[in-house]
């Protein structure tokens, strides 16, 4: 007769072992890996000092809003951190909020930080920039959205010091020039994603020299820089060919068709395209961008441009059959004509996102034939539209998609965050 007896082998630890003494640190950190969320991974390492320990030597990213005292702690604590987010509210002041003394502490105590995020961090300047560069050599991705201070003696010392550097927002740090691009020039040729809307000092020079050694830029913004035209976008176009996928040029009123037809020549795999405000761009050239970016484009904000028409539009939309959002918003040629033509060729389409407000010639008839070949709508804006009204809409009988949000009314200033993700 064979014996039932199970060895301790076979059922793991025998009654009495204290799991820390079975278990050894790699093997919490196995069961740690498989925990889902971030707040479960907190409650981990509230059973014991080391399960603690273990929670806190695991951890990547943090996001918090501290003083120094409590910054020093947390370099103590959270050894491999890669990713700290300190940003503050842009509408919310945090007296003293991040200064270039918790700059100094994060350079010294937090050696193997990769991304660091201070958007709306005021109080910083210059000297706290110069201490990130001294002691974080291998910095990858830099944000200072909207903190104002900042020159080009802080920002370079980064460029010049933190050549790993891949992306960098410097969104409304308006006192910067085209030196800083020349260092980024020179020393970071990794760089993929810069953010330079608000900069209003940066010129077609600027980016020209960029390029020349930053050859692999991904994403590039520099909307509401109103010194940059056809000459910077084109050298952009012609550099970063292969790699360029996402173009804002917001308010960009020296941009005209020249810079389209260099992005429809050069850039096939264009995702994302902002050219909202850009007055000179006509539909001749829309349509040879769409020919060009026709599988590749998924987002195209043209609001404010006053020249496009029915022409581009149908053709936007019968040949981007990838488009997710789609604004043209104030462009006040467009009519009817742009839908009709397109339930003639039984279009689908695949767009979640159209912005529509202050288009004054489209009615209830247009709105009927989106909802027939977008069936995948989620946000409709047609604010200031005078012919198309909630009242106008159920009288047609409309039925728009289950979950989609349709805007009527409101102030064409107000911001949608949903919308606000694509562009």
């Amino acid at each position: 007769m064979s014996s039932s007896k199970v060895t301790n082998s076979e059922e793991g630890p025998p009654r009495g072992v204290c799991i820390n003494d079975a278990l050894t640190d790699d093997e919490l950190r196995a069961i740690l890996s498989r925990l889902p969320g971030d707040a479960d991974r907190d409650v981990f390492g509230l059973v014991c000092k080391r399960w603690l320990r273990v929670q806190s030597s695991d951890r990547r990213r943090l996001c918090v809003r501290a003083g120094s005292s409590m910054l020093r702690r947390m370099a103590d604590r959270f050894t491999g951190i890669v990713e700290l987010d300190l940003s503050q509210s842009a509408s919310r002041s945090y007296y003293p909020g991040v200064t270039d003394s918790d700059l100094s502490i994060i350079a010294g105590g937090f050696r193997q930080l990769r991304i660091l995020k201070l958007q709306n961090c005021k109080g910083i300047t210059d000297a706290g920039l110069i201490a990130l560069a001294s002691g974080l050599p291998s910095l990858q991705s830099l944000d200072v959205t909207n903190c104002r201070k900042l020159t080009n003696r802080g920002l370079v010392a980064i460029a010049e010091r933190c050549c790993k550097l891949k992306s960098l927002n410097l969104t409304d740090c308006r006192s910067i020039t085209d030196m800083l691009l020349e260092t980024l020039s020179k020393s970071c040729s990794h760089l993929e994603e810069l953010g330079l809307s608000g900069c209003s000092n940066i010129t077609d020079s600027g980016l020209s020299v960029l390029v020349d050694g930053c050859h692999h830029i991904k994403l590039l913004d520099v909307s509401k820089c109103s010194k940059i035209g056809d000459i910077g976008v084109s050298k952009v176009a012609k550099t970063c060919n292969s790699s360029l996928n996402t173009l804002k040029l917001l308010d960009c009123h020296k941009i005209g068709d020249v810079s389209i037809y260099s992005l429809s020549a050069s850039c096939p795999n264009l995702d994302t395209l902002v050219i909202g405000g850009c007055q000179n761009i006509s539909d001749e050239s829309i349509k040879s961008l769409v020919h060009s970016c026709s599988e590749s484009l998924r987002q195209l904000r043209m609001d404010w441009c006053l020249n496009i028409s029915d022409s581009s539009l149908s053709c936007v939309f019968s040949k981007c059959r990838n488009l997710a959002a789609l604004d043209i918003s104030c462009c006040d040629r467009v009519t009817d004509a742009t839908f009709l033509g397109l339930k003639r060729a039984g279009y689908r389409s695949s767009l979640k996102v159209l912005r529509a407000s202050n288009c004054p010639r489209i009615t209830v008839s247009a709105i009927s034939l989106i909802l027939e070949f977008c069936e995948s709508l989620e946000h409709l804006d047609v604010r200031s539209c005078p012919q198309i009204t909630e009242v106008s809409c159920s009288e047609a009988g409309l039925q728009f998609p289950e979950g989609c949000k349709i805007n009527f009314n409101g102030t064409l200033t107000e911001a949608n965050v949903m919308v606000d993700v694509f562009f």
